[in-house]
């Protein structure tokens, strides 16, 4: 009952201030969802706990049934287990926090705010469904709520062309991505006759010779289902080809980007891969892709977030990038240490978007970090937070993402192979330029002399309403990695995933964690380390130095700076060809063979309608004898064919 309390309230907080916040107004909807989500952040914690004394034994309660259509049947059912309580407990507690940061930070926005809270439930609660499923139709209802729900969010601000225009980018992107999802899904259903997680994986011994010819080829059924969901996957976290949606995301209120980045849309991808672990353990080829796709994706995105020059598109790269190291935790089968980099990441990163948030209300909604400067003397509080959020980000020792990002190197290293060794490379390679990028923003926004006058003298700390939140999230982000590290992965990490997540036989990894030679697990510290004393050379103690070397390496400043050219090469691909196409069958097909043609083809149908009209007389008798020439016709018929 607590669980489904806590799944079910951000739906009743939605509708409340949806459907009647115009007569209540902007402050009770405000109340209202920000009362529900109180109850089902209590109401999660709580399951969570009542699950660990238990022994995070599943348990599945049924609501009703769903979906009945010949042999295919599904229920609305709500599954209980270690991986669902505890994705459900971060996401209320994160979701809450944005929900009171949000008061205080659309207090002067001028549309109605009471749409804004609704919007924030409805996505929470979209997120809740997905991770607390029992089947994949369920989990796939979730999957396009918080598609939904991102698109009326990312789109808040209808009135501007390029948030809509960033909603619509964010949707196509996701069906792109939820088409190769849906096919995985009906393979599934076609190989194991369900959809049912428990069943699935009780079915998967049966079908491990089952396969298919694809590309003049053989190939195991079980890699196929499992790459067809890692591209569903890659587009709601955010990978490399399906990432161009996260960055114009920004154009969203700030709230949305913390919810979005941090603790929900986001990770739902990294969610589905451990939540499908049984059948990713016998797909090997599809785990080196996932490896391959993490460890690049983790570089590409922090060598764009070193030049941009936006506040909120720095952070959102970070989000991309640490996205990549998850999935290089899924692809080397460390699942667990995946699953609390995601938990870990929820809390600083919410941080670092919210202390970006209080930046931007500080100096009056200005996001070009080199229109800053010297802020610390007039946010002091803000530029606390931020450094805590970015010694989590860096992961220096003993904050929250030492912990999470340190497991999952470590057991890229330890994985022995390959495509392993690459994941570790990058990760460590990307330690040190998230550590450069993430005090780059320190010091261009907090530190030197102030670069536009009027923006510093306007400068003034957030409302309690909204550095509350923030002392809230540094405290996760201090202590969250050292306080769950036992659970997550360290000795009670068997007994506390109880069977939700699966490691196959041949599969040791967690267990070898701490089989690392000593230069291998301190290289990602000493390069975090080595980031920020180049970024306070770079940007306080030789201010001139970036302007001199984007100058000098100007070909590969426009490369980083343009996002390595992706919307541009999209353009040119796939979005002016669909253009080009659609013009030519709007003057071409269109108006002048539909339109032209003789008496043209809208005009006969028109005209068709009208006869067919006139036969509508009202007579009976002319009825009758339309029926009875219609009865000779189909006897006539009948004897002839006979």
């Amino acid at each position: 009952m607590c669980f489904a309390f806590a799944i079910f309230s951000p739906l009743a907080g939605a509708l409340i201030a949806g459907l009647f916040g115009r007569k209540i107004g902007d402050g009770a909807a405000q109340a209202v969802t920000i009362f529900f989500m109180a109850l089902a952040a209590i109401c999660g914690v709580s399951a969570l706990g009542m699950g660990l004394a238990s022994g995070g034994m599943p348990a599945v309660f049924v609501l009703s049934d769903w979906i009945s259509a010949g042999g295919f049947q599904t229920t609305w059912a709500l599954r209980c287990d270690t991986l669902s309580v505890t994705m459900v407990a971060m996401v209320l507690c994160v979701s809450l926090l944005v929900h009171i940061y949000s008061v205080g930070y659309m207090s002067h926005d001028g549309m109605p705010r009471y749409r804004f809270f609704a919007y924030l439930s409805l996505f929470t609660f979209a997120m809740l469904m997905l991770v607390s499923s029992n089947d994949l139709i369920q989990l796939f209802f979730g999957w396009e709520g918080v598609g939904l729900a991102s698109y009326l969010l990312i789109g808040y601000w209808y009135d501007r062309p390029s948030a809509t225009a960033a909603a619509i980018k964010a949707f196509v992107v996701n069906r792109v991505a939820d088409l190769f999802f849906l096919v995985g899904i009906g393979l599934i259903y076609i190989v194991f006759g369900t959809v049912n997680y428990d069943r699935i994986f009780l079915n998967i011994p049966g079908q491990l010779g089952t396969g298919y010819m694809l590309f003049g080829s053989p190939h195991s059924v079980m890699e196929v289902i499992a790459t067809l969901l890692f591209i569903g996957a890659m587009g709601k976290s955010a990978q490399l080809f399906l990432h161009t949606w996260l960055p114009d995301a920004m154009e969203g209120p700030t709230p949305v980007s913390a919810l979005i980045h941090a603790a929900t849309m986001v990770t739902a991808g990294v969610f589905l891969m451990a939540r499908m672990s049984p059948l990713l353990e016998f797909a090997p080829y599809t785990k080196d892709f996932i490896v391959l796709i993490g460890g690049t994706t983790c570089f590409f995105a922090a060598t764009v977030g070193m030049v941009q020059p936006d506040i909120k598109r720095t952070i959102a790269y970070s989000t991309c990038s640490q996205l990549g190291y998850m999935f290089v935790a899924i692809g080397v089968g460390a699942y667990q240490a995946g699953v609390f980099h995601l938990t870990t990441h929820a809390f600083f990163k919410a941080l670092l978007f919210l202390a970006a948030g209080s930046v931007i209300h500080a100096v009056h909604d200005e996001q070009d970090m080199f229109k800053m400067g010297g802020l610390w003397k007039k946010i002091p509080l803000t530029y606390a937070v931020m450094w805590i959020g970015s010694l989590a980000l860096a992961g220096v020792f003993p904050f929250a993402g030492y912990w999470s990002k340190d497991a999952i190197l470590n057991a890229a290293w330890v994985s022995g192979s390959g495509f392993g060794h690459y994941g570790w490379i990058m990760g460590t390679v990307t330690a040190f330029i998230t550590a450069f990028y993430s005090w780059r923003l320190i010091f261009l926004v907090f530190h030197g002399k102030p670069r536009e006058q009027h923006l510093y003298d306007g400068a003034h700390e957030s409302p309690p309403v909204m550095t509350a939140p923030l002392v809230l999230l540094s405290l996760g982000a201090i202590f969250a990695g050292v306080a769950f590290a036992p659970f997550y992965i360290g000795h009670y990490q068997a007994a506390f995933w109880g069977g939700s997540i699966f490691n196959g036989p041949g599969n040791s990894i967690m267990e070898r964690l701490e089989d690392v030679p000593s230069m291998i697990a301190f290289a990602p510290s000493v390069a975090g380390l080595l980031g920020i004393l180049v970024a306070w050379v770079a940007y306080i103690s030789s201010p001139a130095l970036p302007a001199s070397l984007a100058k000098s390496f100007r070909p590969l400043y426009l490369f980083l700076l343009n996002k390595w050219y992706f919307d541009e090469l999209y353009d040119v691909i796939f979005v002016r060809p669909y253009q080009a196409i659609a013009r030519f069958l709007w003057r071409n097909v269109d108006e002048d063979v539909i339109e032209k043609m003789p008496m043209g083809a809208a005009r006969l149908t028109f005209q068709s309608a009208i006869q067919a009209a006139r036969t509508q007389t009202g007579s009976i008798a002319v009825y009758a004898f339309t029926t009875l020439i219609g009865l000779v016709l189909l006897i006539s018929t009948i004897v002839f064919l006979g």
